[in-house]
């Protein structure tokens, strides 16, 4: 299995604490996700606020609209530095994303770090260049943007 990485950084001109109580919190997802997939958490319990060992269930649309079950598990959490969640079931062979909150002058530096594998053998690899890295791209780079909004709405401070 090919093992691809996509990473992100992002300086969020807001406090620690905030950046830490919104991104801990699985509740708000979907305010960071792209309409397309139609993404809907479907776990009802614990949610408030990530802890090790938390299960979190979702559906997601990512083509055709053809709905995924996906459950991701919180594997470690050190609050306010890091968590990390992995799939568990769902349309990755593997999923490993590192979240990581890093105080600076003025804010925080969010880096996201995701190792994935894709199903299929060559078939996951053709689909990996041909559709599912652009959306990955899409995804990551759709969360910077409104997380932006989100600061300068101040919903997220």
């Amino acid at each position: 299995m090919k093992l691809y990485i996509l990473q992100r950084e992002q300086f969020l001109p807001i406090s620690k604490e905030g950046a830490w109580t919104f991104f801990s919190s699985p509740l708000n997802l979907p305010k960071i996700t792209p309409d397309f997939l139609s993404f809907k958490i479907t776990s009802t319990f614990g949610m408030e606020e990530m802890y090790p060992g938390q299960i979190i269930t979702y559906i997601v649309k990512p083509l055709l609209g053809i709905p995924l079950r996906w459950a991701t598990e919180i594997s470690q959490v050190k609050d306010g530095e890091f968590f990390i969640d992995e799939q568990r079931f769902g349309p990755y062979r593997f999923w490993h994303h590192q979240h990581f909150f890093e105080e600076k002058e003025g804010g925080i530096l969010m880096k996201d770090v995701v190792h994935y594998g894709m199903p299929l053998g060559i078939l996951g690899r053709i689909a990996h260049t041909l559709f599912v890295k652009r959306m990955l791209n899409h995804i990551f780079d759709y969360r910077i943007t409104a997380v932006d909004d989100l600061i300068a709405n101040g919903e997220l401070s």
